[in-house]
């Protein structure tokens, strides 16, 4: 019991170094390209090294690991990043101008029902720009084709989309009341939250727990199915050709 909580407790505090470190990363990466240029890169870095490790087999990266991880794609993400967030921002600028409009010079019950639809359309969007990251860092595909899929998932996985609003409420409330977890781990801790959110209840195919699961069942039987104790064959060894 012990040793399992040692090991636990060894790789939380591997997380929360792997956070923060993404954090200073985002920082330093975006003040590299000129803060135009180089913060949807560091936005979409910051979603690739968390996928990489949920996706890795111990998930014990150390910090010069994660640094690595994270400048690497950075340097692929430079140019495909920053044409598909700025059109992204485009949209927000005029929902949110919009919104301003129809909410302080609403006239009558037309003006109010409006501002009501945009304001579910901010909610949406919010939910959507969470979320198009991690779905943009698991799949190397046209800007529609992730715009695409990431609405499908918003409305075929009402959990995940509920777990996002509430994250995105949760982190606005603790950043309010605690400061210091900002200070610290800026906008790294919710990008991991929504990675894990993701990768939970996303049921993205090459991004799902439920095939982790799978595959450590499937090579926890083969390896009690050898014939004999002298077989040395290798579980996934098995799995892949049987």
């Amino acid at each position: 019991m012990l040793a399992r909580f040692s090991v636990a407790y060894e790789r939380f505090c591997r997380l929360l170094v792997a956070i923060f470190v993404v954090n200073v990363a985002i920082l330093a990466h975006t003040l590299m390209g000129a803060v135009v240029l180089g913060v949807f890169p560091s936005f979409a870095a910051a979603q690739a090294t968390f996928r990489a490790w949920v996706l890795s087999e111990d998930r014990s990266m150390r910090a010069k690991e994660v640094w690595t991880t994270f400048h690497g794609f950075w340097k692929s993400e430079v140019k495909s990043a920053n044409l598909f967030g700025w059109p992204l921002i485009i949209l927000w600028a005029v929902v949110i101008v919009d919104y301003y409009v129809m909410n302080w010079h609403a006239r009558g019950d037309f003006d109010i029902m409006v501002s009501g639809v945009l304001l579910l359309i901010i909610v949406v969007l919010a939910v959507f720009s969470s979320l198009v990251w991690v779905v943009r860092a698991n799949y190397a595909e046209r800007p529609v084709w992730i715009v695409r899929t990431t609405l499908a998932m918003i409305v075929a996985r009402p959990l995940c989309s509920l777990l996002q609003v509430g994250l995105l409420i949760l982190t606005v409330l603790v950043w309010v009341q605690w400061s210091g977890i900002l200070m610290v781990f800026g906008l790294s801790l919710p990008m991991f939250c929504t990675a894990w959110i993701v990768y939970s209840f996303g049921r993205l195919p090459g991004m799902d727990i439920h095939d982790r699961m799978e595959q450590s069942t499937g090579r926890a039987r083969n390896q009690t199915s050898c014939p004999d104790s002298t077989c040395k064959c290798n579980g996934w060894f098995r799995v892949g050709l049987f």
